[in-house]
């Protein structure tokens, strides 16, 4: 442990080293000046550079009256640095006007003891703030090292987002934004072969490192499923099975996911879907109208057994088809049928796929600085290109 003296009093710095020495705290730095210990510290003279590491001081024992600067004030400089902050700073003062001390804590002192030094209470109190420092450093780094592992998962839950396909008939896009560092979200498709293509968007219930455990159970499922039962019911019948399987009936939350998968066959100019329990998907055609996916189940995970009625939408030309999970219409005032109105004024028009404008009305953090859920759009182009007669 380093621990660095303030004292512009010599005989004062000598009494509490040989006072630190016979406890074997041997490691001691001196200063006799606040602007030496900001040297030390790593501050500059106009208190505004910083070392790039921390410091490695471990507590300061700091003379509250000193010329030029007094300990007070030069706590209160410290306290201003994130790297400085956290070491514990113990006032050494011959004053016992209350409010001084009162103002020496509110600067930043973990605590103080008086002249003349008591050997018993100085060391209680130097061993009280070093076993609490310890504390501290520990949760710091264990806290780190939680923060780097949340990153590389989110990293993980990242890679298993399906990229774009831009095929002259089929074309789809996402925008992701997650609340936190891990979130619920998941979208995926895949072709199916015979101008075939299934996509699927999901939101897990809650946020956070369950949820997102959660979805990354789906995920590891999904190809399979899709590829193998292809049928919306069939493939939301077999991710109920799966879920199930996991037990959460158990658990004193409710563990569900609301989700909408739809099978667009560009051959047949055919979609099929089953919507459980999501956000209804929007349908812009050619023609101006817009067409709801709104017939919905129950959510995914609720029941062993669902009732499903998978529905069929036929279509001509080129269009698009908005998915989108309850996040984006939270970044919308009103009920819900205003933000489906407004949702469906702000996502017509032309059906190509433009980024930067889906970026900036939805996915801008300025519109909803305290939102609490993640936002994901899918966009789905039709017969782009298409030759028309």
């Amino acid at each position: 442990m380093r621990i660095l003296i303030v004292d512009d009093n010599p005989t004062n710095v000598i009494i509490i080293r040989e006072i630190l020495k016979k406890e074997n705290y041997r490691d001691i730095v001196t200063a006799s000046s606040a602007m030496e210990m900001f040297e030390v510290l790593g501050i500059g003279e106009d208190n505004s550079e910083l070392r790039p590491k921390p410091s490695d001081i471990d507590l300061i024992l700091l003379d509250m009256m000193m010329p030029e600067m007094d300990g007070i004030e030069a706590c209160s400089i410290v306290q201003k640095y994130e790297n400085l902050k956290d070491i514990p700073i113990i006032m050494v003062t011959a004053i016992g006007d209350s409010k001084k001390l009162a103002e020496a804590l509110d600067a930043g002192a973990s605590d103080y003891v008086t002249k003349p030094i008591n050997k018993v209470e100085l060391m209680a109190r130097i061993r009280l703030a070093l076993r609490l420092k310890q504390e501290k450093d520990w949760h710091k780094e264990r806290d780190q090292r939680i923060q780097d592992e949340l990153k590389l998962a989110a990293m993980v839950q990242s890679a298993v987002l399906s990229h774009a396909i831009e095929d002259p008939l089929f074309q789809v896009h996402a925008i992701y934004k997650p609340s936190f560092e891990l979130a619920g979200d998941l979208y995926s498709w895949f072709p199916l072969g015979e101008g075939r293509y299934g996509v699927l968007l999901l939101d897990m219930m809650g946020h956070g490192i369950s949820s997102s455990l959660f979805t990354m159970f789906i995920a590891s499922v999904l190809k399979d499923t899709v590829t193998t039962y292809v049928d919306p019911e069939k493939v939301i019948q077999e991710l109920n099975r799966r879920f199930n399987q996991l037990h959460l009936g158990k658990q004193l939350v409710q563990y569900y996911f609301t989700a909408i998968y739809l099978v667009v066959d560009t051959r047949m100019k055919r979609i099929d879907y089953v919507n459980a329990g999501h956000p209804p998907a929007l349908f812009f055609r050619s023609d101006g109208s817009v067409t709801s996916f709104d017939s919905v189940c129950y959510p995914v995970g609720l029941f062993d057994k669902m009732d499903i009625e998978p529905q069929t939408i036929h279509y001509e030309g080129e269009g698009h088809i908005a998915l989108y999970t309850d996040g984006l219409l939270e970044a919308v005032q009103g009920d819900q049928e205003q933000q489906l109105e407004f949702l469906k004024e702000q996502l017509r028009g032309s059906h190509a796929w433009n980024e930067e404008a889906m970026q900036a009305l939805f996915f801008d953090d300025e519109l909803n600085p305290e939102r609490d859920d993640d936002k994901c759009l899918v966009w789905i182009t039709l017969d782009k290109g298409a030759v028309t007669e």
